[in-house]
């Protein structure tokens, strides 16, 4: 059988032959929906190995799970129905709030906004290049997910979806260095974007005039700008700030409030139906 790089050929014509295929095929990616439904296609094809990886965890917990003593559930049952009768009057709070919410829309002519809707996900695997923050989830195109949407778990925002299969999804990190995350101070309102840096609990605000009024302790939430984050999910908390004058902005910090390291359930959000109408 004759080799098509064989022993005759240079090594510079394999360099430029390897070279060439991986322009033409950068540029088909771009430019046509080949690359697409490639991409789809390949992680349609791994879906069952990510279920099988994700096996021997499965087991694990199984099996932990039922090592639990008699007492230990006893404990968690009184401390669950403690933090439930908690919820209840936080609830009840909520529910008087959202009727004077209501009347005061009412009056001012406004219309109330729509709850988003929302779907669990669980994480199976963590994306394994140190340099791109990315996780894959149990949901897909079957799910009725598409590329961009929100995700957030019990704490605050997590990320988006990118690269949506047909039952697996990859989620990117709101701290990988390609995400950026509209938001606004909570204590003044203040709009700002925090950008992914590269480190799992820590972000940066970008161009930070050295004038904003901006403290440590601030809590960050979504803006809505964009219209991939709805409106006021908790971000991140703001840690450092270095207002060097000899640079042109002040140098902001903050700490994800959604614990990235750990997260293992999900919630994907959707956009509300007014805001999907007003876009189109």
């Amino acid at each position: 059988m004759k080799l098509m790089f064989g022993r005759t050929i240079s090594l510079q014509l394999r360099l430029f032959v390897a070279v060439l295929l991986s322009v033409l095929l950068i540029i088909g990616d771009r430019y046509t929906q080949g690359g697409t439904v490639v991409r789809t296609s390949l992680n349609t094809l791994v879906t069952p190995l990510i279920y099988v990886a994700n096996l021997p965890y499965e087991l694990f917990s199984l099996g932990a799970k039922s090592l639990h003593t008699k007492e230990q559930l006893l404990t968690e049952n009184k401390v669950l129905t403690e933090k439930q009768m908690l919820q209840s009057e936080q609830l009840q709070q909520y529910q008087f709030l959202a009727r004077e919410n209501q009347k005061l829309r009412a009056l001012l002519g406004s219309s109330a906004k729509q709850s988003n809707r929302k779907i669990i996900a669980q994480v199976l695997s963590v994306h394994s290049n140190p340099y791109s923050h990315q996780v894959v989830i149990n949901r897909g195109t079957t799910d009725g997910l598409s590329e961009g949407q929100a995700v957030i778990d019990e704490m605050g925002v997590v990320g988006q979806l990118t690269k949506v299969g047909t039952t697996t999804s990859r989620v990117l990190l709101m701290t990988d260095t390609t995400h950026a995350t509209p938001v606004r101070i909570l204590r003044n309102d203040v709009r700002t974007v925090v950008e992914g840096i590269g480190k799992i609990n820590l972000v940066k605000l970008s161009h930070v005039p050295h004038s904003l009024d901006i403290r440590i302790g601030d809590v960050l939430v979504t803006s809505g700008l964009g219209g991939t984050f709805p409106e006021g999910y908790p971000v991140a908390v703001v840690t450092e700030i270095n207002r060097d004058e000899g640079r042109p902005f002040a140098q902001v910090y903050a700490e994800p409030i959604a614990q990235l390291d750990r997260i293992r359930l999900l919630v994907i959000l959707w956009r509300n139906l007014q805001e999907q109408i007003s876009d189109d």
